[in-house]
Formats: C-alpha cells, sequence, structure tokens
C-alpha cells in the first residue's frame, strides 16, 4: 500500500496530538487519537495492556500529578502496511514537574476510520539503556 502525502502528514499530527491533548488534560477528547477499541501496551511498565479509550482515559486521571508536565514526540516514521493498516515508530520524551525526563518509544499501528486517522494499538517501551542495551561485539 502507497501513501499519500496528505495521509502522511494527517498520521503525523495525529502522533503529535498526543501530547497536546494530555498536558492540557484534554482527556476527554482521546477518542481524536484513538478507536473506541484501542489496546494501549504498558507491559514495559509492569502494568497489563489498556482495552477502550475510557480506560486510557481513566488510567491518565489514575496518575494524576505523577503524569508528566510535558510530552513531545519526535523522529516520527511512517511505514505503511499491505492491510490498509499505517505502522508508526517514534520516539517520545517526557518531562516531569520536577525537571527529570524519560524517553520512551512508541510503536503505534494507524487506521483509517469514517473519523480520520486513529492508533488501534500503542506499545509504549521505556529506553532505559543507551544503544538499546547492545554491546560491541568481540
Amino acid at each position: 500500500m502507497s501513501l499519500a502525502l496528505e495521509d502522511r502528514l494527517a498520521i503525523i499530527e495525529l502522533v503529535s496530538l498526543h501530547g497536546h491533548l494530555v498536558d492540557d488534560g484534554s482527556l476527554d477528547r482521546l477518542d481524536e487519537l484513538f478507536t473506541a477499541d484501542v489496546v494501549y501496551d504498558l507491559t514495559d511498565f509492569g502494568q497489563e495492556p489498556l482495552s477502550g479509550v475510557a480506560a486510557v482515559r481513566e488510567a491518565a486521571w489514575a496518575l494524576g500529578a505523577a503524569n508528566p508536565v510535558a510530552h513531545h514526540v519526535t523522529n516520527v516514521v511512517v511505514t505503511a502496511g499491505t492491510d490498509g493498516r499505517v505502522h508508526v515508530r517514534s520516539k517520545g520524551l517526557g518531562i516531569k514537574a520536577d525537571g527529570s525526563c524519560g524517553s520512551v518509544t512508541y510503536d503505534d499501528t494507524v487506521v483509517r476510520t469514517p473519523d480520520g486517522w486513529r492508533i488501534s494499538c500503542r506499545r509504549v517501551t521505556a529506553r532505559r539503556t543507551p544503544l538499546g542495551g547492545m554491546t560491541k561485539p568481540s
């Protein structure tokens, strides 16, 4: 499947919108990002995957003041699949209120819906070690 430039731009804006909505506390608008049955995979953080927009919203509310004050997304790579799905890989930086920072990788599956592109699956993986933990071969 080939993606038109307009679709690529719409998908990049979709991924970018996440930080704006969450940082603004506009959690009632998460349906602009995700399909109703989204799977939000946080297993790398020791949590079960969340199922559905309501579960994602409730998890953000439950985290409360522990949420980052700023989410930044960068290095967005869009790859069209053969089944109409699109894979998007991006880097996320989260800044906490105390100034500490963390980095994650977002692996998203994006699908076209009647309301536009939406994320149907997001896997969040923490970046904990340089070079992905790899060492130079002997």
